[in-house]
């Protein structure tokens, strides 16, 4: 379409062109001065008809071009700058949300991932996956899903799943460009969480049976994250509101308690190269259930960012007791795979 339009302008350039051209021989002709001054001013009006088409086309081939370079993702940001995402979806560490939004696309911008965790112990296998959206470094959009199973009897049967939907705002400061001054970026989130139900217990089909107040619930966070390009350090924290047990899967609040508690959450890293961070983590538990002795979690984790489109993290994680039913310390590994822009 864009050259049948520049060849139609070429052709009616040229046109004009060779009228412009023919003026002289035309003078030659016996033509009154009225019918000379009236020939002249048909031909400039048609060489201008002539131009203006030319700018027309041309104008018509360019805007195509504008439109698309202003919805492909710029990928601004800095590398390793976008987090990875977390095992609730949202951008952040491997067990907690950072202030950070995902992706690579700056304020002009948007970015976008897609994830797969897969977290085992020696008794039980959590997978998470799902996807997530920031947009102009200012909003992240998420949705996961989370599968837990039991492997030992006689809970190696057992599989609890959840939805979990989040979005989180940034409210202030950039952890990258304010390198000036302490204030951090500082971001403020909500997770809407929904239990599926358990399977593999038999008559055991609800977490209430459990002793669980609830089957959904929210998780509402602040998190300020702050980046030391010149040590080459990230840090931090981020304080939760919630009723969750086991995150969720266990249900929401219960026999012990049925009531927002705030819980800290706190990660450090440091960039060994531009491409390879190691870090750790610790997230703070409630303890809601009689039946659940619930206890903090942490990990050490090293991710690899071999480029903007694609980073693996793998930790070594400890997420204590999961129910009084098998009272061992679950300790276990952590893979995530995260592609995206």
């Amino acid at each position: 379409m864009g050259e049948r339009r520049m060849n139609k302008a070429i052709r009616g350039g040229g046109w004009a062109m060779l009228m412009l051209l023919s003026l002289p021989a035309l003078a030659q002709v016996q033509l009154t001065p009225a019918q000379r001054d009236a020939w002249t001013a048909a031909q400039e009006k048609q060489a201008e008809q002539a131009m203006r088409g030319a700018d027309t086309a041309a104008g018509a081939d360019a805007a195509p071009a504008s439109a698309n370079d202003r919805w492909m993702p710029d990928l601004g940001k800095l590398i390793a700058t976008g987090g990875v995402i977390q095992v609730e979806g949202a951008g952040g560490g491997g067990l907690t949300p950072w202030a950070l939004i995902t992706g690579y696309g700056t304020r002009d911008s948007y970015g976008a991932n897609a994830h797969y965790t897969y977290l085992t112990t020696q008794d039980y296998t959590l997978k998470s996956y799902g996807v997530a959206v920031g947009i102009m470094d200012r909003v992240e959009l998420s949705a996961a899903k989370q599968e837990f199973y039991g492997s030992l009897a006689p809970l190696n049967n057992l599989k609890i799943t959840q939805d979990i939907f989040g979005i989180k705002v940034k409210l202030a400061g950039d952890a990258v460009y304010d390198q000036d001054r302490w204030l951090p970026q500082i971001a403020a989130g909500v997770m809407l969480k929904r239990n599926n139900g358990i399977g593999g217990l038999g008559a055991v089909t609800s977490v209430k049976q459990l002793g669980a107040a609830s089957e959904t619930g929210i998780d509402y966070y602040l998190s300020a994250t702050k980046i030391l390009l010149d040590q080459s350090l990230l840090l931090n924290a981020t304080l939760r509101l919630t009723k969750a047990n086991q995150m969720g899967l266990l249900g929401f609040g219960g026999d012990k308690g049925d009531r927002y508690q705030a819980m800290g959450e706190f990660s450090a890293a440091y960039l060994i190269n531009r491409k390879l961070a190691l870090g750790a983590e610790y997230r703070m538990k409630p303890n809601n259930l009689a039946a659940d002795n619930e206890k903090d979690y942490y990990d050490a984790f090293l991710a690899w960012f071999p480029s903007k489109n694609l980073s693996v993290t793998l930790a070594y994680v400890v997420l204590g007791d999961i129910t009084v039913y098998n009272p061992t310390r679950q300790r276990g590994t952590y893979l995530s795979l995260q592609a995206g822009f």
